[in-house]
């Protein structure tokens, strides 16, 4: 315990938990992308994922505990550094010298990692928690069905959600602001850890450009695809009609269809 408290109160300390937390936010960012482009696969894929993460609770409640303690963690360390250095330079630089070397990202990562922290809350609210009041849709996200298995159709849900303009718009700004906080913060994260030198400065930074715009182009996709090209658009009316393929030519009624 009093090692902990130590780190904690230890300016180093508290840059290796932002760091640490920091790549472990990474990770699931990368996976979570990874299992979301199932969408662009056959709408039961995504469905059949959602469905096996909502019945494994031995697996989904000790990611999401671990996910929160490390959000509070990498949010706590970040507030706290932030102040810290405040406090230690209370009268700003002279001019623009403070400006000096650094990057626009560098220099809004508080409030750009504070604008995604709000959208994940959203966001969360929005498929997982499915508050009804805030898709946009019109209707109830928990009167789609897949239709051969009953599941909860989640491939309907995210065409359905992201055919608002809005929704999808401020998906869009959110994830960019996330790939510029990920461009700068993976750099940073290396630094913090000692890992980053004069050889593999330029590796890093490169890394750190690449994961980030790939992470974009990742999450951005599903929107842009149901909003521009309308992906999807036909399945989810039919389900949302409470009408499904049965046989070629033939339709069935859903039970529990949108009213």
């Amino acid at each position: 315990m009093n090692l902990l408290q130590s780190i904690w109160r230890s300016s180093l300390g508290k840059k290796y938990i932002m760091a640490l937390t920091g790549a472990g936010l990474f990770l699931f960012v990368t996976g979570h992308m990874v299992g979301n482009l199932q969408f662009f696969l056959p709408p039961e894929a995504i469905n059949r994922y959602g469905h096996f993460l909502k019945t494994t609770p031995e697996i989904l409640w000790p990611a999401r505990i671990g996910l929160l303690a490390m959000v509070f963690l990498h949010v706590a360390s970040a507030v706290t550094l932030s102040a810290q250095n405040k406090a230690a330079r209370p009268q700003p630089y002279a001019g623009k010298t403070k400006d000096l070397g650094a990057s626009l990202a560098s220099r809004t990562m508080m409030m750009s990692g504070l604008i995604v922290l709000a959208f994940i809350v959203y966001h969360l609210l929005h498929f997982t928690a499915v508050v009804d009041s805030i898709n946009g849709a019109g209707f109830d996200f928990d009167q789609l069905y897949e239709p051969n298995s009953g599941y909860p159709d989640i491939y309907a849900m995210i065409v359905c959600g992201f055919s608002v303009w809005y929704v999808a718009l401020f998906y869009l700004v959110a994830v960019g602001l996330l790939s510029v906080h990920l461009g700068h913060g993976l750099a940073a994260m290396f630094q913090s850890l000692g890992l980053k030198d004069h050889v593999w400065g330029p590796r890093i930074a490169a890394f750190a450009k690449a994961a980030s715009l790939a992470i974009f182009i990742g999450y951005a996709s599903i929107p842009v695809s149901v909003l521009v090209f309308r992906h999807g658009k036909d399945y989810a009316d039919r389900v949302k009609a409470g009408i499904v393929p049965d046989a070629p030519g033939a339709v069935k009624a859903l039970k529990g269809g949108a009213k």
